[in-house]
């Protein structure tokens, strides 16, 4: 997954530029392809924000997860459109749950996330190889 973003840094809520091999090591990462424009994006933003909320405040320790947001919005990017290769979007909004690999562990994020709610972050973890000792 590092290598994906190798070089280029990652910018937090807050627009705080990161290093993300610091950011994502030893973590299970969301990347969340949406856009502005897109409504069903709009729609499960602020669900996918309450979850990744209680995954990491609601939660001690704080879970090993970490969302990352693939603009699929009018701007070029070369990142956006390299993962977007990688991981074959063709349709947004597309929560892709990957290893730090990068290895994919689901595409089926949203919908695990809609259906199951936290509940779907044990599976992920499992199949994750990430050790925690996280009792969500």
């Amino acid at each position: 997954m590092v290598d994906v973003f190798s070089g280029r840094p990652l910018l937090t809520r807050d627009g705080h530029a990161v290093d993300p091999e610091e950011i994502l090591q030893n973590k299970i990462v969301g990347l969340y392809f949406s856009a502005g424009w897109c409504s069903p994006c709009r729609d499960f933003t602020p669900v996918l924000c309450d979850f990744y909320s209680e995954l990491l405040e609601g939660a001690r320790p704080p879970a090993p997860f970490e969302i990352v947001f693939v603009s699929s919005d009018r701007s070029p990017e070369e990142m956006a459109d390299d993962l977007k290769k990688k991981y074959n979007i063709t349709a947004i909004p597309k929560l892709v749950i990957v290893k730090q690999t990068g290895e994919v562990i689901t595409d089926k994020g949203r919908k695990q996330i809609k259906e199951r709610g936290l509940s779907c972050f044990r599976n992920w973890l499992e199949g994750a190889d990430v050790f925690q000792n996280f009792s969500n």
